[in-house]
């Protein structure tokens, strides 16, 4: 949490530094009205790129397109209550992340935990039969648009390789590196009507945002991003200053440059954008809010090396290693007092609770109106916590024991004392966080 605070004071001092330099100034941007358009988006933004609606099959927009709408009336979409500038905020969209089982994605502070679309070799049980169907709907559009990345992918490639002269340096690499399946969608809704407040666009004047700039965080370096657009109810063109604003838009700048233009690219119903290879680090994207309410999926290869249930149980495994419970009696103890141990074994206390238990039970039963799949593991896991639970009370007990000698008690005490008083800290933040909290 102290890192996340440091990163978003730096954020913040960049944001104030770039707005004292433009004063009252706005940056310039173009649209698909506006000269230049075009040789803007293809020389600066030319990783960006729009799959119209008309390419996606008529099957697979329908049944994406029912699956929204079945999410929303079965009540899976949420808002997430997530922390930013140290302040813990509700998301003005409503969410649900569906994807591969037993994984995660986490962002601002909050874990979500993904709904697990059908897999083969896994048996899951969904609330009803329409979720179910609307969970496989979104693993068809994985599917689809993933095999589309690795074609624009290919053509990107080919074209960078005609522009530039060949290299021999060992840094050069395929962007068939970069084209591993999406892992996750995170599946988003908002009605701008509904909305007191959407905060103007600063730099450009490109007008309300749905979401403010930012790049999307916790994804494989280098990993495209893939997004599906859907209004269900388009209306009649709008235009002001040349921009039809009746449309959604998604804006995208470099970052913290202030001498390229911006780009505002209007979304028609049934588009998918791609942010190809390295764009999603290298620029900043903003959704700017259209008339109408609007649905997206946003397909993304979550950095899930320790986000993932399997990864999790690999760890309070190795932490349960240190405990000997006897059968005959059930009394406990712990199996070595190296320091080593003790101190892994906190650590994977402190992760299993602040990482996992916590981040799921406090955004409530949200999970179970779509499927009871991730109930099981989390009651297994708290068993497994209340385990290291008995574990860190055994170690003290054992501290308080005469015999030690000073200096090897001093030791432990050192390596343990910082997990555990980081522990009593985070538990209070925990209380501050849930305190008058629904969601």
């Amino acid at each position: 949490m102290k890192r996340r605070a440091a990163s978003d004071r730096e954020k913040e001092d960049k944001k104030r530094k770039l707005l004292e330099q433009l004063g009252d100034v706005q940056l310039q941007h173009l649209t698909p009205g506006d000269n230049g358009f075009l040789q803007l988006w293809s020389t600066k933004y030319g990783k960006l790129v729009v799959l119209e609606a008309d390419q996606t099959p008529a099957e697979l927009h329908h049944a994406v397109q029912k699956a929204f709408l079945t999410l929303q009336h079965h009540g899976c979409l949420s808002q997430d209550l997530v922390q930013l500038k140290g302040k813990d905020l509700l998301t003005p969209v409503s969410r649900i992340l569906i994807g591969e089982p037993g994984c995660t994605y986490k962002y601002l502070n909050t874990r979500l935990f993904a709904v697990p679309w059908p897999e083969a070799g896994h048996n899951i049980t969904y609330s009803t039969e329409d979720v179910s169907i609307a969970c496989k709907a979104f693993y068809d559009l994985n599917t689809f648009l993933h095999l589309q990345t690795i074609r624009e992918l290919d053509k990107l490639e080919k074209s960078e390789q005609r522009s530039e002269p060949p290299s021999d340096s060992h840094e050069q690499r395929s962007f068939k590196e970069a084209d591993r399946c999406f892992n996750v969608t995170l599946i988003n809704y908002m009605d701008p009507q509904s909305m007191s407040y959407l905060k103007e666009e600063p730099y450009f004047g490109m007008g309300k945002m749905a979401v403010s700039w930012h790049h999307d965080e916790n994804l494989v370096e280098g990993s495209t991003v893939a997004v599906y657009n859907y209004q269900e109810n388009a209306t009649e063109t709008c235009e002001e200053d040349g921009k039809d604003v009746s449309k959604w838009h998604v804006g995208l700048k470099i970052a913290w440059d202030i001498s390229t233009p911006g780009l505002a690219l209007p979304l028609n119903p049934g588009d998918s954008y791609f942010m190809l290879d390295n764009l999603n680090t290298t620029h900043q994207h903003c959704v700017l809010a259209g008339t109408e309410p609007r649905f997206s999926s946003t397909h993304r290869v979550a950095e899930c090396s320790t986000g993932t249930f399997s990864y999790i149980q690999t760890r309070c495994r190795k932490a349960l290693e240190n405990l000997c419970v006897a059968s005959e009696c059930g009394e406990t103890k712990l199996q070595s007092l190296e320091m080593e141990v003790l101190q892994q074994a906190e650590e994977i206390h402190n992760e299993v609770e602040f990482e996992w238990l916590r981040q799921f039970w406090f955004q409530g039963t949200r999970y179970s109106r779509c499927s009871d799949y991730w109930l099981p593991a989390m009651v297994k896991l708290e068993e497994e916590w209340r385990q290291m639970e008995t574990m860190t009370s055994l170690l003290l007990k054992e501290l308080e024991k005469d015999g030690w000698i000073e200096e090897d008690k001093y030791k432990i005490l050192q390596c343990i004392t910082p997990l555990l008083a980081e522990r009593q800290d985070l538990r209070l933040e925990w209380r501050k966080r849930l305190h008058g909290t629904s969601i």
